[in-house]
């Protein structure tokens, strides 16, 4: 049997092997592709968002990040993916709110917490709508219609989705209370703008890359941007704290990693996305392309970020039946 001196000696020449093991391979990463998990199909802006990004971000890694689309159950199927995953660096998610909406909407118990962020890439702003002759004309006009029609007035949204949890803070904005309005059940995007062309419904919410060409055309009229500034491209359109309409809203697409993920390897990725939002091509493409605007935050200035939007979102969900 051996001494009790000499196994000590061994396990401590063990650990310390183990630990120098860990470090000289987070010093060493990435040395092998990187998996990015899109929690959503392909083609969408999510998806199109993170593939044009993470191929950039290729030349300051060395290594391929490769996109793999993981649908299903909310967008949640990809998420739990991610979170169960190796804390290595080699999965990664791709996502924005739908992480948080996902938890108050009581799809899965976990939210952003269960991840380590790594950073905040972009932000497509929100763009509350109408069809071309509906006699709202801005949001200035809104809280006055729904007090002269009260019952009638018809919201298009996605139950439980980033839409959904838009309405209820605008109207919390506007001082409308929610028992005065209807909300419209869509499956998505796509039907919504749908039943505003057919004049079933009053109003959508959506954004440039959803909403561009129907704008340009002259069928749909925006009635404000949920932004601190107005959006090329609609630079005629007023914000809406412009129009003393108090709300900010964008969906929020960033990185996330596995829980325990060493920190090292945290701000390789992250500096690693930051130079490629560098890229003028990049940022162009970002901006008139798909409607959304450059807003990289680095990992520390993300996890405030994220704190905020879910304690925002969370008042929301007090005013939402779920």
């Amino acid at each position: 049997m051996l001494d009790k001196k000499v196994t000590r000696f061994i396990s401590a020449i063990v650990i310390a092997s183990s630990t120098v093991a860990l470090n000289a391979s987070a010093s060493d990463y990435p040395q092998q592709d990187i998996r990015m998990v899109i929690p959503y199909g392909p083609g969408g802006a999510t998806d199109a968002i993170f593939r044009l990004v993470s191929k950039e971000a290729e030349k300051h890694l060395g290594v391929s990040v490769i996109p793999v689309n993981m649908v299903g159950a909310g967008a949640t199927t990809g998420s739990r993916h991610v979170k169960e995953a190796q804390p290595d660096g080699y999965t990664l998610l791709g996502s924005h709110d739908t992480i948080a909406l996902s938890r108050l909407a009581g799809t899965v118990d976990y939210s952003y917490d269960a991840f380590e962020p790594v950073a905040l890439l972009t932000q497509t702003i929100v763009i509350p709508m109408t069809y071309a002759d509906h006699p709202v004309e801005d949001m200035s006009e809104m809280a006055s219609y729904i007090s002269e029609h009260p019952g009638e007035v018809t919201f298009g949204m996605t139950p439980s989705s980033v839409d959904h949890f838009y309405w209820v803070r605008l109207f919390d904005a506007l001082g409308v209370n929610t028992e005065d309005v209807r909300f419209v059940g869509y499956q998505d995007t796509n039907e919504q703008i749908a039943a505003l062309m057919a004049q079933e419904i009053d109003f959508v919410n959506a954004d440039m890359p959803s909403s561009r060409a129907f704008f340009e055309s002259g069928d749909f009229r925006p009635l404000g941007v949920s932004h601190d500034e107005r959006l090329k491209g609609l630079e005629e359109v007023p914000t809406l704290r412009e129009q003393q309409v108090d709300l900010v809203s964008a969906t929020n697409r960033g990185i996330f990693a596995p829980k325990g993920t060493p920190s090292h390897i945290i701000e390789v990725l992250a500096d690693a996305y930051s130079k490629a939002l560098e890229d003028e091509s990049i940022r162009s493409r970002i901006e008139n392309e798909f409607g959304s605007v450059v807003h990289f935050l680095p990992t520390d200035e993300y996890q405030l970020f994220l704190e905020e939007n879910e304690a925002a979102l969370t008042r929301a969900a007090e005013n939402i039946d779920f």
